[in-house]
């Protein structure tokens, strides 16, 4: 056999080696380790430390997950962005987009030639792939969420901008308020699943996602109120923006919030919310349901 002949059956051979056959007799027999119900009370309390710097702190479940990649759940990572007044923090994200909300505080973000500024309530997406840069006008903290694991999974890039998905867009705090005013008007029928506004954009459009994959909402409860028991497929990563009296029950487990924590509510899992304080419950609510929703494989039901 010539040496070119050889050489040509090593590489054919280093291909098959790579090679997987798998024969279970049940095919849907294995599964990742299960998405947790988890608060990041330890994060929250790092961010919001008087002498905490400018910088992120990532919610990682990873360790949990079992995955190389920092990730909140296994598509979407969220962080908080603690900036002090008048300092800045530049981060590029491998990710579709990003989508911000104003904890606290105001400012601007830079990410390309995008420039838009924001304040208390606000909230924002830029596209991913690119540098974004936060500058502060006073003290502030940002709730980002990507889907960085997703990518990640796939092993794939965050799209240049002549192709990106996502676009700059801001919701702003008053806009918000006035369209939670309508809907607490709407009466509750046995479809209500909540009183809530969901962030989509032009270029989503007909979909209600924020990014492709990614639907993001405030939700509301008012006082000595109780959310329907649901469930569906996509996970959701919800921030209390106002926890007091509040808890959720996720499968019988009861889980008390705490304002200003982030919380994992796993895919399928049949739960509530219920209001017991003296104030509206209030919480932005990040889902990766515009994945399923895409699928068709939503599943939501009241059961």
């Amino acid at each position: 056999m010539e040496t070119a002949e050889r050489e040509q059956v090593h590489s054919q051979s280093r291909y098959e080696q790579r090679a997987r056959y798998v024969c279970n007799e049940n095919g849907f027999a294995f599964s990742y380790p299960s998405v947790p119900v988890l608060q990041f009370k330890a994060e929250h309390d790092r961010v919001v430390d008087p002498d905490a710097p400018t910088g992120v702190v990532m919610l990682d479940a990873s360790h949990i997950l079992g995955t190389a990649y920092p990730a909140t759940t296994p598509t979407l990572l969220c962080r908080y962005v603690r900036l002090r007044a008048g300092e800045q923090l530049t981060q590029t994200y491998a990710a579709s987009g990003e989508v911000c909300y104003v904890m606290s505080g105001s400012g601007e973000s830079k990410s390309g030639e995008d420039r838009l500024f924001w304040k208390q309530g606000d909230v924002f997406c830029l596209s991913g792939g690119v540098p974004t840069t936060y500058r502060a006008e006073q003290d502030t903290l940002l709730f980002n969420v990507t889907d960085e694991p997703l990518l990640a999974f796939a092993g794939a890039r965050a799209p240049d901008n002549s192709r990106a998905a996502v676009e700059a867009v801001v919701w702003r705090s008053e806009e918000i308020q006035s369209r939670l005013d309508a809907v607490f008007q709407r009466p509750i029928t046995e479809q209500t699943t909540g009183a809530s506004v969901q962030f989509a954009t032009q270029r989503t459009e007909p979909n209600f996602t924020t990014i492709p994959f990614i639907n993001v909402a405030i939700n509301t409860l008012a006082e000595g109120c109780d959310q329907r028991p649901h469930r569906h497929n996509g996970v959701a990563v919800t921030l209390a923006i106002q926890g007091e009296g509040i808890h959720s029950e996720i499968e019988g487990e009861r889980v008390d919030w705490v304002t200003g924590v982030a919380q994992i509510t796993p895919a399928t899992t049949l739960h509530s919310h219920h209001n017991r304080g003296q104030k509206r419950m209030r919480s932005l609510v990040i889902q990766d349901e515009g994945l399923h929703i895409y699928t068709r494989t939503p599943g939501f039901s009241f059961e």
